[in-house]
């Protein structure tokens, strides 16, 4: 997994700069930077959910992971999960949840995650995850200097996910092929569109509910090239 930990020690080295930044930042020069990461956000999210090759397995995977994220109450139980940790490490910032929850699903919704994350696991060639790190590392600066310290306790779920997917590359060869990671990707869109109209503060939507979508996706994808 040095892919991985290469990218926690980027995501950490990344949030401690923008940290120092944000002290520096006037009030109007942060809230600009949140409004571009917020539309930039949208940008990616839209780039992403057009890779779809089946827009009915987009729509059903979204709509049928939006109902089991909501029954499953996921957007609660992580953000009570966040705030536990917050209290329990005494931190006074209160977009600590907020910028966790954000930089993972920033971090993690690309097909980079997915793609590189099998080439480490079955390949042991970290070189995809490293050139993630990289970007991840620079846009974790822009974070933090916005959203706080929750931008560095990021690592947390994205060592789950994408050390996970590393772990289980070997079984999971044979069934995430290339048009498979496109559906999951475009499933991975849609919620960071949401992500970014939540930024912008244009609605708040219940991202996290969103994301058994991706599960969904596979799901479906094999329910359709079935029938």
């Amino acid at each position: 997994m040095t892919g991985t930990f290469i990218n926690i020690i980027a995501v950490i080295a990344g949030s401690s700069i923008g940290l120092l930044l944000k002290k520096r930042f006037p009030q109007k020069i942060a809230s600009i930077v949140f409004q571009g990461i917020g539309l930039v956000t949208i940008f990616f999210g839209l780039a992403m959910a057009l890779r779809s090759q089946n827009w009915v397995i987009l729509i059903l995977s979204v709509v049928s992971g939006a109902i089991l994220g909501q029954m499953l109450n996921l957007d609660d139980r992580m953000n009570r999960a966040g705030e536990k940790l917050k209290s329990s490490l005494k931190i006074t910032n209160k977009r600590f949840t907020e910028g966790m929850v954000t930089s993972f699903l920033l971090f993690c919704m690309g097909s980079l995650t997915v793609l590189g994350a099998l080439e480490e696991g079955m390949n042991q060639n970290p070189d995809l995850l490293m050139a993630k790190s990289v970007m991840d590392g620079f846009s974790s600066i822009a974070l933090s200097a916005a959203m706080g310290i929750g931008v560095m306790f990021s690592v947390i779920p994205l060592l789950i996910y994408q050390g996970g997917i590393t772990l289980f590359a070997g079984s999971l060869q044979n069934v995430l092929s290339e048009p498979l990671i496109m559906e999951i990707t475009a499933a991975g869109g849609i919620i960071l569109l949401g992500m970014g109209i939540n930024i912008l503060e244009i609605k708040k939507i219940q991202v996290l509910n969103l994301l058994p979508a991706l599960l969904m996706a596979v799901v479906f994808y094999y329910l359709v090239n079935l029938i």
